[in-house]
C-alpha cells in the first residue's frame, strides 16, 4: 500500500537526448513534489522553514530506476514508507506512472532537522512530533519497510 502525494506531467525540460526523463529529474520531483507535501503536512515546508529559522536536510538518499517515463507522461508520487526520531526523518517514495501503473522509480532519504541560525542539528519541536507520531500511527498499516537502505 502507499499513500498518494501529488501528480506530476513530464515536461520537454525534464527530458534527455535518449528520449527520457532525465535522473536529475527524478530527484526534483521526489524533492520538490513529494518531499514537499509530506513535509508541510508536519509543518516543516518552505513557510516553516522562512518563519522558524528551522528546515529538514537531505543527509543520505538512495535512488532507483526502473523504467523509464517520457514527456507528457503523468506520474503520481506515493509514500511508501516514513518514520522519525527526534532529529531525523526517514521516508520512501515511489513513482508509478499514471496511466500504465508501473514503478518508474523509488527515492528513500533520511533528513536530519537543522538549526538554520546556527546550522547545527536540532531536536524536533514537540508540535512536530506529534504530527509526526499521528500520521505514522494512522498509516502504518500502508507503510512498506521491505528493502529499506538505511
Amino acid at each position: 500500500m502507499s499513500i498518494f502525494l501529488t501528480k506530476q506531467k513530464i515536461i520537454k525540460d525534464w527530458t534527455d537526448y535518449n528520449g527520457h526523463m532525465n535522473v536529475a529529474y527524478y530527484v526534483l520531483i521526489f524533492d520538490q513534489y513529494g518531499s514537499e507535501v509530506l513535509l508541510t503536512n508536519f509543518n516543516m515546508g518552505e513557510h516553516s522553514a522562512r518563519t522558524t529559522k528551522k528546515s529538514t536536510m537531505v543527509v543520505e538518499s538512495h535512488i532507483t530506476y526502473s523504467q523509464e517515463v517520457k514527456e507528457g507522461d503523468e506520474v503520481d508520487v506515493n509514500l511508501i514508507y516514513c518514520d522519525y526520531d527526534k532529529k531525523r526523518i526517514q521516508y520512501k517514495f515511489e513513482m508509478i506512472h499514471s496511466e500504465k501503473k508501473y514503478l518508474a522509480a523509488t527515492l528513500e532519504a533520511l533528513s536530519l532537522y537543522v538549526d538554520l541560525s546556527e546550522r547545527k542539528v536540532t531536536d524536533f519541536e514537540g508540535e512536530k512530533i506529534k504530527l509526526m507520531s499521528e500520521f505514522v500511527k494512522k498509516n502504518k498499516l500502508n507503510f512498506n519497510n521491505k528493502d529499506l537502505k538505511f
